[in-house]
C-alpha cells in the first residue's frame, strides 16, 4: 500500500517536498529520494528529457499542508542564488540570460503537465486549479514563457509588463510601463494562447495607457 501521510515521510523527503518549485512543482534531490516520492504517489517523472521529477496533485496538496503548518520563508524579490523559481511579475529587478530561459521553459512544461494531470478531461490548453489560486504567478509565467518582457529589467531601459491581482475574482491586470504600450498585443496573444480570456481597457483614474484584464478560462 502506498504511504500517503505526512508522518511517514522522512525529514529529508519532507524538505524536498517543501522546496519544490512553486510554479511547476519540479523537485530536486537524489535519485533514491525522488523515486521514494514516486512510490508514495507524491511525484512523477516527466517522460521527455531531461526527465525531471515533479509533484503530483497529492504532492502539491501535501506541500501546501507543510507550508501552512510552519511560517513561510520570505519570498525572494530576485531569483539570483535563491534556488527557487518565481515567474517575473514585473515588480522585481531582473537580468536576462540563458539559465533563466531554461528555468522558464522547464517551469512552463511542468505547468502544462500539471494541467494534464489535474484537469478532469486531461486538457492542457486550459488553466488548472493551481493557476486559479496563484493568478499573478500563473499569468506571469505564461507571459514570460511566451517571450514577453517583464518590467524592472536591469539597465533602466524601461518598458515591459507588470501583473497584479485585482478586486475582481479570478482576474489579473496586466499593465505596460511607459513607452511599452506597443507590447500590449503580444501580451494579449500570449495569454490567449495559454488559455486565458483577455479584454483590453483604456487607462482611467490617473493611469495612462491601455491595460489587459485576464482570467483563466474554464471551458
Amino acid at each position: 500500500m502506498k504511504e500517503r501521510t505526512n508522518e511517514r515521510l522522512t525529514a529529508g523527503l519532507r524538505r524536498i517536498v517543501e522546496r519544490a518549485d512553486e510554479a511547476s512543482g519540479r523537485l530536486s534531490g537524489s535519485e533514491a529520494q525522488l523515486v521514494g516520492l514516486v512510490r508514495r504517489g507524491l511525484a512523477f517523472r516527466h517522460a521527455r528529457p531531461p526527465r525531471a521529477y515533479f509533484l503530483t496533485p497529492a504532492g502539491h496538496r501535501l506541500r501546501q499542508d507543510f507550508l501552512s503548518a510552519t511560517p513561510p520563508p520570505p519570498a525572494p524579490v530576485t531569483d539570483a542564488g535563491s534556488g527557487v523559481f518565481r515567474a517575473r511579475t514585473g515588480a522585481e529587478p531582473w537580468t536576462a540570460g540563458p539559465h533563466r530561459e531554461r528555468e522558464v521553459r522547464s517551469a512552463w512544461q511542468g505547468l502544462v503537465e500539471l494541467r494534464r494531470m489535474t484537469n478532469t478531461d486531461g486538457a492542457t490548453e486550459r488553466p488548472c486549479g493551481w493557476e486559479r489560486t496563484h493568478l499573478a504567478q500563473a499569468a506571469a509565467l505564461a507571459l514570460e514563457a511566451a517571450g514577453c518582457r517583464p518590467a524592472g529589467g536591469a539597465g533602466g531601459t524601461g518598458g515591459g509588463y507588470a501583473v497584479a491581482e485585482t478586486p475582481q475574482p479570478e482576474a489579473v491586470a496586466v499593465r505596460l510601463s511607459a513607452g511599452a504600450e506597443g507590447e500590449i498585443r503580444a501580451c494579449s496573444e500570449a495569454l490567449e494562447r495559454a488559455g486565458w480570456q483577455v479584454s483590453e481597457h483604456a487607462g482611467r483614474g490617473g493611469q495612462a495607457g491601455r491595460w489587459l484584464l485576464a482570467s483563466p478560462r474554464r471551458v
